[in-house]
């Protein structure tokens, strides 16, 4: 009986750590992005704010400001914003396209080399990004993509494809083959099969795939550090820019990825449940 209660304890205070160390960051930097600089300069540190404000909100949406430092600091958050969503949206949108045909071909077609080619594609997720980093550089040089949003779309694609793929493959292998099958007897064609009756089917799944597509490209910082230097900056890329040699603008910072963070927590907090069965998809036949 101690030893139940011992473990319970133990368990209890290990979940409590756990929570603290994954939480902590977070309130950590909304209670500062809400947190007068003054009182960010003061010492000692308050972990609660003694005074609330939402200048540095105002700063990132250029309300109420009149200085031009803070009118290029709201333009600057605006076209980062932007930039982010194109280019998630962008390498969703295709990846999760081309992972369905993909998928689709690898689970139920026959042709020669399937198993060699699919182990190929997923091969390359083991590949790490800085190794290729050099040669994708000067690739999209010579072909006048860097900076563009085609060029960061079809690097995340190279990306997250392999992934997507994968993870179709088992949601379609999942699916009950006598469904289509029944479908051809009544004369559907394969695009019809698919589209029509395999899709809707592979829901959670295709939602899966999108929300780790999506997540990947939004927190995306060494590749569009490096290819996005300027006109498609995201916002990954633009909040350490608000910190200087002389100054760190905390309140700025911490106020620009407390929205950053809003997109990829509401994402999971309202797609959870098909984020965890597109996730199990194929484990339990």
């Amino acid at each position: 009986m101690e030893l139940r209660l011992s473990q319970r304890i133990l368990t209890g205070i290990g979940l409590l750590l756990l929570i603290l160390w994954s939480i902590g960051p977070i309130y950590w930097a909304i209670a500062t992005s809400f947190t007068p600089t003054p009182d960010l300069m003061s010492q000692p540190i308050h972990f609660f704010p003694e005074h609330l404000t939402l200048n540095h909100y105002q700063r990132l949406a250029g309300f109420g400001t009149v200085a031009s430092n803070d009118v290029t600091v709201a333009a600057q958050f605006r076209n980062a914003l932007v930039n982010s969503v194109i280019t998630a949206l962008a390498a969703t949108i295709v990846s999760i396209f081309l992972a369905s045909l993909g998928g689709y071909a690898f689970a139920r077609l026959e042709f020669p080399g399937r198993q060699t080619i699919f182990f190929i594609v997923i091969a390359t997720i083991a590949i790490p990004g800085y190794t290729v980093l050099i040669p994708l550089y000067r690739l999209m040089v010579s072909l006048k993509l860097l900076d563009t949003y085609l060029g960061v779309t079809l690097i995340y694609l190279s990306a997250f494809l392999p992934l997507a793929l994968w993870l179709m493959r088992s949601v379609f292998q999942q699916l009950p083959l006598s469904i289509e099958e029944a479908a051809r007897i009544d004369g559907a064609g394969r695009m019809t099969i698919l589209f029509r009756i395999v899709m809707p089917l592979a829901a959670p799944g295709l939602v899966a795939a999108s929300i780790i597509t999506f997540l990947g490209a939004w927190g995306q910082y060494m590749v569009p550090l490096i290819f996005s230097p300027t006109k498609t900056k995201p916002l990954t890329v633009l909040i350490p820019e608000f910190s200087t040699k002389n100054f760190v603008d905390y309140g700025l910072i911490n106020a620009a990825g407390t929205i950053a963070m809003i997109v990829p927590i509401l994402i999971v907090i309202f797609l959870n449940r098909y984020l965890v069965s597109g996730l199990t998809a194929g484990s339990v036949k």
